[in-house]
C-alpha cells in the first residue's frame, strides 16, 4: 500500500487547480465592468461575457464526464489545462487588438476547460490520501476554491478598473482605456503561465497521481450524452432540481456581475463618502486600489473591489451552513437562507439608498449553502440514476449565462435597483423548491456531492 504522505505535493497541486477556477470565475465581475467602459457597451452587451463563460458548462458537462470516463483524471486534468491556456492566449490577443467578440470567445474556451477541471478534480482531490480523509480534503480543497471567488475581484479591480466609468455622459479617456486593457492582457498573461506550471506539474507527476485517481465511470460513454439527458428529464425531480440550480446560478451571477454598477451608482454609493467610515471597507480599498481617486463617492473601481464582500459573505456562510445543517433539515435550512435572500433583494428593490448597498453585499452569506444543498435534495428524490442526474444539473449551471442578460435588460431599460427584482423572483421560486422538496421523502442515498460551481 502506498504512503499517502507520497500524494501530498499532488493533493497540494489539485488544491492549486480549485483556488485557480475560482479566481478565474471571480475575475468576470469587474471583467464586466471593464469591457463595458473599454468597448462602450450596454449593460446587455457587457453581460454577454457572463453569457460567453456559464453557456460553457452546458455544452461541456455531459462531453467532459465523457473524457474523463475514457481517458482518467490526469489526462482530463492536462487537456483542461491546454484548453485553459488557450483561453487565456485568446484573451491576450483580444486585449491586443481590442476586440470584443474575441474576448467572448477566449472566456468561452477558458470555461470550457474548468467544466473539464472540476469534472476530474472533484473525485481527485477526495482520493488523494487515505479514505477516511477523503471528505476533509474535498472541503479543504474547497475552501481554497472559495477564497479564490473572494480575492478574485479585488485583483481585477485593481487591474482592470483604473479610471474606467461608466455613468452617463463620463467618456473613458483613451489612457485608461489602453491602461486597463494592458491590465487585462497582463491578468491573463500571469494566469497562463500559472496554468502552464500546473499542466508541467501534472504531466511530470502522472505516474504516482495516476495510482490515487479513482475509476471513472464509463455510464457516459457506455449510454450516450443523448440518452442521459433523456432519462434525466423523464424524472420530475430532475426537472426540478435543474430549473432549482439555473436559477440559483443565474441569480448568484448576475447580482456578482451587476454589483460594481449597482454599488457605483448615484443612488446608492455613487455619491456617498459614508462608507469609507467602515474601518474593513476603508481598509480594503486603500490596501488593494492603491491610487485612490479622491473624489466624492464610490468609484467603479472602488465597488468592483467591494464585490470581493459579496463573495466573501458566500466563503463565510458555507462555514455557518455546514454546522448548522448537521443539526437543521436541509431543505428548511434551503428555505429560509432563500426566503431571506429574496428579502434582501426586495429591500433593495423597495428602498434603495446607502443600506441597500450593505444589504445587497449581504446576499452572498446566504448564497453559501445553495448549491450543495439544492444538489443533494434533488439527488435523493430523483428516480433518475445518480450519473444522469448530475449530469443533468451541472448542464444546469448555464442558469449563469441566461439570468444576467435577463437582469442587464431590466437594467438597461430602467435602474440598477429594479433590476433586483429579477433574482428575488428567482429566489422565491428557490424557496418554493424547498419547501417541495421537504413535503418529499428522500428515496436515495447521496454519500458525496459537488460543493460549488
Amino acid at each position: 500500500m502506498k504512503s499517502p504522505a507520497r500524494y501530498g505535493p499532488a493533493y497540494a497541486a489539485v488544491t492549486t487547480l480549485f483556488l485557480a477556477w475560482g479566481f478565474i470565475t471571480s475575475l468576470i465581475d469587474p471583467l464586466v465592468a471593464a469591457v463595458k467602459g473599454i468597448f462602450s457597451l450596454t449593460d446587455v452587451q457587457a453581460q454577454l461575457s457572463a453569457f460567453a463563460f456559464f453557456i460553457a458548462y452546458g455544452v461541456m458537462s455531459f462531453p467532459a464526464a465523457a473524457i474523463l470516463s475514457r481517458f482518467k483524471s490526469v489526462p482530463t486534468i492536462l487537456m483542461a489545462l491546454g484548453t485553459m491556456i488557450g483561453g487565456c492566449l485568446l484573451m491576450l490577443i483580444a486585449a491586443n487588438i481590442e476586440n470584443y467578440t474575441l474576448v467572448l470567445g477566449g472566456l468561452f474556451v477558458l470555461a470550457g476547460g474548468i467544466t473539464a477541471l472540476q469534472v476530474a478534480a472533484n473525485p481527485l482531490a477526495a482520493a488523494l490520501g487515505s479514505p477516511e480523509g477523503s471528505h476533509f480534503r474535498l472541503t479543504f480543497s474547497q475552501a481554497f476554491n472559495s477564497f479564490g471567488t473572494f480575492i478574485g475581484p479585488i485583483i481585477g479591480a485593481s487591474m482592470f478598473l483604473e479610471g474606467i466609468e461608466v455613468k452617463p455622459g463620463i467618456e473613458v479617456t483613451e489612457a485608461a482605456r489602453a491602461e486597463a486593457l494592458a491590465g487585462i492582457d497582463a491578468a491573463y498573461f500571469w494566469l497562463s503561465g500559472m496554468i502552464a506550471m500546473l499542466l508541467v506539474f501534472f504531466f511530470l507527476s502522472r505516474k504516482i497521481v495516476g495510482e490515487a485517481a479513482p475509476d471513472a465511470s464509463s455510464t457516459v460513454i457506455r449510454r450516450g450524452i443523448l440518452s442521459m439527458l433523456k432519462e434525466a428529464t423523464q424524472s420530475k425531480w430532475a426537472l426540478l432540481g435543474g430549473m432549482a440550480i439555473f436559477l440559483y446560478v443565474g441569480a448568484e451571477v448576475a447580482i456578482g456581475t451587476q454589483m460594481a454598477f449597482f454599488l457605483n451608482s448615484d443612488s446608492i454609493w455613487g455619491q456617498s463618502d459614508a462608507v469609507f467610515n467602515i474601518p474593513f471597507i476603508s481598509g480594503l480599498i486603500e490596501k488593494y486600489i492603491t491610487d485612490s481617486d479622491g473624489i466624492l463617492g464610490v468609484s467603479l473601481q472602488e465597488a468592483a473591489a467591494l464585490t470581493a464582500i459579496y463573495w466573501g459573505g458566500a466563503m463565510v456562510g458555507r462555514l455557518i451552513g455546514s454546522a448548522l445543517l448537521a443539526k437543521v433539515n436541509a431543505a428548511l435550512l434551503l428555505a429560509v437562507f432563500t426566503s431571506g435572500a429574496a428579502l434582501m433583494c426586495l429591500y433593495v428593490f423597495s428602498v434603495g439608498g446607502v443600506g441597500a448597498g450593505f444589504v445587497a453585499l449581504a446576499i452572498g452569506l446566504f448564497n453559501s449553502i445553495m448549491f450543495p444543498v439544492i444538489f443533494s435534495l434533488t439527488l435523493e428524490r430523483s428516480t433518475a440514476s445518480s450519473e444522469a442526474t448530475s449530469g443533468f444539473l451541472c448542464t444546469a449551471i448555464i442558469g449563469g449565462a441566461f439570468v444576467p442578460l435577463l437582469v442587464g435588460l431590466v437594467s438597461g431599460n430602467s435602474s440598477y435597483i429594479t433590476a433586483f427584482i429579477v433574482p428575488a423572483a428567482c429566489y422565491l421560486v428557490l424557496c418554493w423548491f424547498a419547501l417541495s422538496a421537504r413535503k418529499v421523502q428522500a428515496t436515495n442515498d447521496v454519500a458525496e456531492v459537488a460543493t460549488s460551481h
